[in-house]
């Protein structure tokens, strides 16, 4: 199994270390940075733009800015390039859950009962997603974050790490939680949210 990497930093270390225990037994990177050489020891082989280049293999973005990784993997779709999703074999998901391409799982994830996770997602380290919630396309769930029941985020929204959504709560596109906050009422324009309770920043 071979599997292409859009990435070559952070996020893209973390998803070779899950690929790695997925199955495939060939990674390589592509970045665009040219002073990058490697990542974890796989090489990095060319640029975003030679993706087309490697038409027999897996492919994966691990860019952590939503809007270069919708362009992306849009792009690849478009060269009808197959696009993997990859879910840490720690994570615990239940057997109805729905999880779009692209999106990546990370170790210690919950996610219950019929719960749909969209395209292009970070879900990631320790992450709890309750029963029923709906995490739109491009949404980053970050370390220790919590999603109660019946929870609705829309695309492009950053949850920070150990934030807390109350159930039945909507969230709405393009906003960024802050670290820690904790959402009991409906967020209805976009922008940053912070503290207990969460309240607009500015």
């Amino acid at each position: 199994m071979k599997l292409m990497i859009i990435g070559a930093v952070g996020y893209g270390k973390v998803v070779a270390e899950i690929a790695i225990r997925y199955g495939y037994t060939e990674i390589a990177f592509l970045d665009d940075n040219e002073s990058i050489k490697e990542c974890m020891g796989f090489p990095v082989v060319g640029r975003t733009r030679d993706a087309v280049k490697y038409f027999d293999s897996d492919f994966f973005v691990a860019i952590g800015n939503s809007i270069t990784r919708e362009r992306i993997i849009n792009a690849l779709v478009e060269s009808e390039l197959n696009i993997v999703t990859l879910i840490h074999p720690d994570a615990v998901i239940a057997a109805d859950v729905t999880i779009g391409i692209g999106t990546v799982v990370m170790a210690g994830v919950v996610i219950n009962s019929d719960s749909k996770i969209g395209k292009g997602c970070i879900v990631n380290t320790c992450v709890s997603v309750d029963h029923d919630d709906t995490v739109d396309d491009y949404v980053h769930l970050a370390v220790g974050s919590h999603l109660a029941g019946a929870v609705h985020i829309g695309g492009h929204t950053w949850i920070g790490a150990g934030a807390i959504i109350s159930n039945n709560i909507d969230v709405c596109a393009n906003c960024m939680i802050g670290a820690g906050a904790v959402v009991v009422k409906n967020i209805n324009t976009a922008g940053t949210y912070v503290g207990v309770p969460a309240k607009k920043n500015g």
